[in-house]
């Protein structure tokens, strides 16, 4: 195989050790940190991809490197090398529905990101009863899904008690399903609200059906910027305080990054580093997500969106140094799924589900498309020259996809 020039890099390669035989059209490059040839990788990543092809943990000056570096396809081939030897060439995806209960939230203009909260009384409020809930997850299809995520504003006059009725409710109509609930937002929240402490609110939640937490609300850790973009919003601090008691509770949880806005490179490694802290501390983030911002219907008064290499960068880098988050999702609501289908050779091994209805992106501006059924989202994934696999919130297949023919 002879080597050839890539006019983003400006260097030869393969950058892998490879064999001279002929390729054939179904061939999938399956190199793995083994491969890894340093010599071939531009000058300031060499150490770096010996570090990843030894097993060697990225501190924070690689990590910076990683977020400024200009050689993003040389990146995504470290990272594709890690993402390949831990999951191979399996994609995950679900089969999941969104529910938001409501969007009144008493931080509604200090979440300048934001499009999605409103004040009680303003016309696109909106507060479900339980039966709007179960309606709801009825018609976007009960049991035949695996998860429901939900997530809301913070309601000033809903109590916990009513979103426990609302859990238990949903679970005795849809026992097979799994209830990933509530930011560490809401949680801190509701603790607040009932004037109690965040073990006593998640135990009330588990006990009435709760099984894992999404991963909003981090955003990005270090203070000046939660000042600038969501004073007075749950802290880094307490954000992680929740993580870390639901995992001493054995409840798992994902983690997120909101990237793409008033951030430097060094404020992304800060958040990188404490969410990798924590693993190393508890072990119960499932998967890593990081969320590319979107400009419009917000009040940060921005105008652009990241770009396709901006994305590809932030997951590679994500992967390289998250190295004890075993998933990693490029999630296609946020990027499209054209954007995913590359990003699983850029270290991403899942990306998200089914869907059907997202709300909080699409009023921040996303334009994508707000479903994709079973088989687009598996031929996506063939496409992109991986397996298909459908999972359950916690990972664990449920499915293998039939080859196609079969």
């Amino acid at each position: 195989m002879k080597p050839t020039k890539s006019a983003i890099d400006g260097v030869f390669l393969p950058i892998y050790s490879r064999s001279d035989e002929p390729r054939s059209a179904s061939h999938k490059m399956t190199a793995t940190r083994a491969d890894i040839r340093p010599a071939r990788f531009p000058e300031s990543l060499r150490e770096i991809a010996a570090k990843v092809r030894d097993g060697q943990r990225l501190d924070a000056a690689d990590a910076l490197t990683c977020f400024t570096t200009p050689h993003v396809l040389h990146l995504g081939r470290l990272a594709g090398a890690v993402r390949r030897e831990l999951h191979g060439d399996i994609a995950y995806f679900n089969v999941n529905r969104h529910i938001n209960p409501t969007n009144v939230c008493v931080y509604t203009y200090d979440c300048k990101f934001c499009g999605f909260a409103a004040l009680p009384g303003e016309s696109h409020a909106w507060e479900m009863s339980h039966d709007d809930v179960y309606a709801h997850a009825a018609k976007q299809g009960g049991d035949s899904v695996t998860e429901f995520h939900i997530v809301g504003g913070l309601h000033p006059d809903l109590s916990l008690e009513w979103y426990c009725e609302m859990l238990r409710g949903l679970r005795d109509r849809f026992p097979s399903v799994h209830l990933k609930a509530f930011t560490a937002i809401e949680i801190g929240w509701f603790a607040q609200h009932e004037k109690t402490s965040i073990a006593e609110v998640l135990e009330r939640l588990r006990d009435a059906g709760l099984g894992s937490l999404p991963g909003g609300g981090a955003e990005i850790f270090h203070e000046a910027v939660r000042e600038e973009i969501c004073n007075g919003k749950l802290d880094a601090g307490e954000w992680i305080e929740v993580h870390r008691t639901a995992h001493g509770m054995g409840i798992r949880s994902n983690c997120t990054m909101l990237y793409g806005h008033v951030e430097s490179a060094e404020h992304k490694v800060d958040h990188l580093m404490r969410l990798r802290d924590l693993q190393d501390e508890t072990g119960g983030f499932n998967c890593f997500i990081p969320l590319a911002y979107h400009p419009e219907n917000n009040y940060m008064g921005l105008k652009y969106h990241t770009t396709g290499t901006e994305d590809l960068r932030h997951l590679a880098t994500s992967r390289l140094v998250l190295d004890n988050v075993a998933h990693l999702k490029a999630y296609w609501i946020m990027i499209s799924p054209k954007l995913a289908q590359v990003a699983l050779s850029f270290g991403a091994d899942d990306i998200d589900g089914t869907v059907v209805e997202e709300t909080i992106y699409h009023m921040a501006g996303a334009e994508t498309d707000q479903h994709i059924n079973r088989s687009e989202l598996e031929r996506i994934v063939r496409e992109a020259g991986f397996t298909p696999v459908e999972r359950d919130t916690l990972y664990q297949p449920i499915r293998r996809a039939e080859p196609v023919g079969a």
